[in-house]
């Protein structure tokens, strides 16, 4: 539990002695779970449920295009799922628990993709992506269902790209907080050189975390699979916002410059 210590006076007869006021903390980090292209909310809610038994508080949600409105499936874009993501973090960073100065986002494929997107626009403390998908920056406006054949993704994510060469790995070349990168070890959908185009991409991130879960699929359809990626996404979570709580470094982490022009998007389950 994060704690203030306060110094303060206690009046006494013919004076006042000092003492510390030590109470809980009156907010606590926020951290936003983006589900990816196929997914829903509902498969992070039991993740969110555990997240926010280190004292933050979580938010899940639909990305336009799935569950309720998943009669917009063929037409949703990237520049709509981008907005969605910055209208879930508003939501979250206006709660009066949340430290709008400690908020992680945590995002799976496409869900990712967005993520990095998301920290030119906001601040973000830490940064958590799962297998992150890749896309190029044309076609913007494009349904982003049709991205797949059109990009021919396949080749495109078997590339070498530099941060100079994509919105989202540039805005990970900006980003200054905290990030935690994993690869699924049997992806068929986003492969090794995506993880290693991120990761060389992260120059300025103030610490960088890469795991592998070996035997894992994209969809981490595999329990055990899914319950590695969650001790993963958890010690490391709770070592950023003990490390914040200790240090204050949450606050410098999460500084971002001014918002720049809106950026592109990528995927999450097996449909990247």
């Amino acid at each position: 539990m994060q704690l203030h210590d306060n110094a303060v006076h206690i009046t006494i007869h013919g004076g006042r002695i000092a003492g510390t006021l030590v109470s809980p903390a009156a907010r606590m980090p926020g951290v936003l779970l983006v589900h990816g292209w196929g997914g829903g909310q509902l498969q992070y809610r039991e993740l969110a449920k555990d997240l926010a038994s280190l004292h933050c508080v979580c938010l899940t949600f639909d990305l336009s295009g799935h569950q309720a409105t998943e009669s917009r499936r063929e037409t949703v874009t990237r520049e709509d799922n981008l907005a969605d993501l910055v209208a879930a973090y508003d939501f979250l960073a206006a709660h009066p628990q949340v430290d709008p100065a400690a908020i992680a986002v945590v995002g799976s494929s496409y869900g990712g993709y967005l993520a990095t997107l998301l920290t030119e626009l906001r601040p973000v403390a830490w940064l958590a992506l799962r297998a992150p998908a890749l896309y190029k920056d044309t076609e913007w406006r494009m349904p982003k269902q049709q991205l797949r054949l059109e990009q021919s993704l396949a080749h495109y994510r078997r590339q070498t790209i530099a941060a100079s060469e994509n919105r989202a790995l540039g805005a990970c070349a900006a980003f200054r907080g905290d990030v935690l990168l994993v690869e699924s070890g049997q992806d068929r959908i986003v492969p090794r050189e995506v993880l290693d185009n991120y990761r060389q991409a992260c120059i300025h991130a103030l610490s960088l975390t890469f795991r592998t879960i070996a035997q894992a699929d994209h969809a981490l359809s595999d329990p055990r699979s899914r319950n590695s990626y969650a001790t993963i996404l958890r010690r490391w979570l709770e070592e950023m916002v003990i490390g914040a709580r200790l240090y204050g470094r949450s606050g410098k982490s999460a500084e971002r410059p001014a918002p720049g022009p809106s950026p592109p998007t990528a995927e999450a389950a097996p449909s990247s």
